[in-house]
């Protein structure tokens, strides 16, 4: 398996979303604990080779992706659903949300409206 291929995993666990089956994790779930969460984070950025990244502090997240890790809300689905049938920027959007470009393309994914990447199983039916 490739780094970058383990890191997506990963990072997808960390987001609290199966990553063979792109279904949601259950809340009470061990993926869903904050620390759990922050420590699948900083095994996502050591994987991504970066220099210093994975000595962070355990509270500090990445500047721009505030809501890493939260449950998406049905307005921010929308404005994704939107921003993507009109072919907008997925940067700029992620910034507004608090997101990854990766967390808003694995949610395109899960909504059914882009396919999976290649090498990664998400599923693509939306949560109820």
């Amino acid at each position: 398996m490739e780094l970058q291929q383990a890191r997506a995993i990963v990072e997808t666990l960390a987001q609290g979303i199966h990553p063979v089956t792109g279904e949601l994790m259950d809340a009470d779930g061990p993926y869903n604990e904050p620390v759990v969460i922050r420590a699948l984070f900083t095994v996502a950025r050591a994987l991504e080779g970066g220099e210093g990244k994975a000595t962070r502090e355990a509270g500090e997240r990445r500047s721009g992706a505030p809501n890493q890790g939260k449950p998406w809300a049905p307005e921010d689905d929308a404005k994704l659903e939107a921003a993507f049938v009109d072919g907008a920027d997925l940067k700029p959007l992620a910034q507004e949300l608090g997101r990854t470009t990766f967390a808003l393309e694995a949610r395109l994914v899960k909504l059914g409206r882009l396919p999976p990447r290649s090498g990664m199983r998400f599923g693509t039916s939306a949560p109820a």
